[in-house]
């Protein structure tokens, strides 16, 4: 069993982000400048954003953090998406979801310039990534596919059950999974929460890529020998006897699973660093688009 390390490949990732942000300041050009727009005091948004602003600084991209109060007008948070489409100096921006339930999620989303759309949720990103043109890949499922080529984990030909159809996740990896090239190639099952008999394909499955947010639901009585396991899921399970109170838990009982496992990514330490790695990778890609357009 070989753990899939994400925190050790997210780290490679940015070393190499960082190389060649030094060449372009190097040269002369336009480091890249990702800003995140977040809307209130979600403490997990505000730290997740934080992190983001901090691996920007570590690698000599610009960022910029654009605060909202919660209690902003729809109006006025697509007044602000507008003036970010139009603001030359920035390469790409996200919005932090959740946003407060007074505004249309779906809205905001579509008013992002595709092409400054680094966290790859726009329908025309989605819709170019399913027809295997250039896009903005989302960044969790982006990591996974990276973690697999860096690990030279084989996926053609292998059948692969994805758990869960989420937007950002489950139906993005359906996708990228059956996608010609490597990685991909794969038969691939997206399940869910309506999928009778899971274990039946689980049981069956070369790859299991599961999102579900069930804390060790997927057993080593659910899987064969030799599975490859990419674990999303992010829980916090109460745990007195933890200094924290709690402890972080995925989807897959990883004592029993790794056992059986060829490949595991661990959790934390697997997909999650992975994500705010390839949101850079993005950034810099928008940055060169632009820099290519501008020529």
């Amino acid at each position: 069993m070989q753990l899939l390390d994400g925190k050790k490949t997210a780290e490679d990732i940015k070393n190499e982000i960082a190389a060649e942000v030094q060449s372009i300041k190097d040269a002369g050009g336009k480091v890249p400048h990702l800003a995140a727009v977040i809307v209130g005091n979600n403490g997990a948004s505000l730290t997740y954003v934080g992190s983001k602003v901090k691996s920007c600084q570590q690698i000599g991209f610009d960022s910029t953090l654009v605060a909202l109060p919660e209690d902003i007008t729809e109006a006025d948070l697509l007044a602000k998406i507008a003036e970010l489409n139009e603001d030359d100096n920035l390469d790409g921006y996200i919005v932090q979801l959740p946003l407060p339930k007074h505004i249309d999620e779906q809205k905001i989303l579509l008013a992002i310039d595709p092409d400054k759309d680094v966290d790859g949720f726009h329908p025309t990103n989605f819709g170019r990534m399913a027809l295997e043109m250039e896009s903005f890949i989302p960044a969790t499922p982006f990591g996974i596919m990276e973690l697999l080529e860096r690990y030279k984990v084989e996926t053609a030909g292998k059948h692969t059950v994805v758990i869960g159809r989420s937007h950002i996740v489950g139906r993005p990896m359906s996708i990228l999974m059956s996608r010609k090239g490597n990685p991909g190639d794969s038969t691939v099952t997206l399940t869910h929460s309506r999928t009778k008999n899971l274990a039946e394909f689980t049981k069956n499955a070369d790859i299991i890529i599961t999102a579900l947010g069930v804390p060790e639901f997927l057993k080593g009585d659910m899987v064969k020998d030799g599975v490859v396991i990419i674990d999303v899921g992010i829980t916090r399970v109460e745990d007195a006897s933890n200094s924290k109170g709690y402890v972080i838990k995925g989807d897959v009982d990883f004592e029993g699973v790794s056992q059986k496992a060829s490949f595991i990514t661990p959790v934390p330490g697997g997909v999650g660093p992975m994500t705010i790695a390839m949101l850079l990778k993005n950034t810099l890609l928008a940055r060169k688009m632009r820099s290519a357009k501008n020529k």
